[in-house]
């Protein structure tokens, strides 16, 4: 077995103080409550900053990025990028399927 272990990194959350107050009322300690206008720079300092293995944020931050931004938060493996439904409004959920194919590269379809 192996003496080194790499590093896990941390996980952080972006969005809005409802979904923000829930994370941090379920222990976690990197939360980050953004707004329309902060949204976008937060989640680029989160991406960048290496820190994290995980970025969870909002659905509502997704419109807010650049395309730029979008490709790589879908292609990212570290930090791995899961968006969440807002508390209030629409969202679009991902399925498990789709997740699995755009993180991992396999499919989870079953052949008929």
């Amino acid at each position: 077995m192996p003496d080194f272990v790499p590093d896990a990194g941390q996980t952080v959350v972006l969005g809005e103080r409802e979904l923000a107050i829930g994370f941090r009322l379920i222990g976690l300690k990197e939360v980050v409550e953004v707004t329309p206008q902060t949204g976008a720079s937060e989640f680029q300092k989160a991406m960048t900053s290496g820190r994290y293995s995980l970025v969870i944020a909002s659905q509502s931050i997704r419109p807010l990025l650049s395309e730029n931004q979008r490709v790589h938060a879908d292609s990212s493996l570290k930090p791995l990028v899961v968006f969440v439904p807002t508390p209030s409004g629409e969202y679009e959920v991902e399925s498990i399927g789709t997740l699995a194919k755009r993180v991992l590269g396999v499919s989870l379809a079953v052949p008929t």
